[in-house]
């Protein structure tokens, strides 16, 4: 289960990822495209070009944990886009997110 905590950072990639990325690739878009650490605590999202899939990734003190889910209709609305690798937004944003109500 997925927890929102208004306690962690949340961070969506500009750009849009291959959901066939897997705990390793998704560890290098946080390094190499997001300028973050993976393994700070913090929840890094990924979505599809379509905005039809998301994934989070996070450390958990002992290992990293992937949240995937997939819509079967409609699409993700995201956040505008910032001018570097990452947009940081609120837990309440990603609970908007997640379950498709309006920005």
């Amino acid at each position: 289960m997925l927890l929102i905590s208004v306690h962690q950072r949340y961070f969506v990639c500009k750009s849009f990822a291959d959901m066939r990325k897997g705990f390793d690739s998704l560890c290098g878009l946080v390094r190499n495209e997001m300028k973050e650490n993976p393994m700070s605590g913090d929840m890094f999202i990924f979505f599809n070009r379509q905005k039809t899939h998301v994934k989070i990734l996070c450390w958990e003190c002992d290992g990293f944990a992937v949240y995937y889910k997939r819509l079967e209709r409609g699409v993700y609305e995201l956040p505008p886009p910032s001018a570097d690798g990452a947009i940081t937004i609120s837990a309440q944003t990603l609970s908007l997110i997640l379950y498709q109500c309006d920005l």
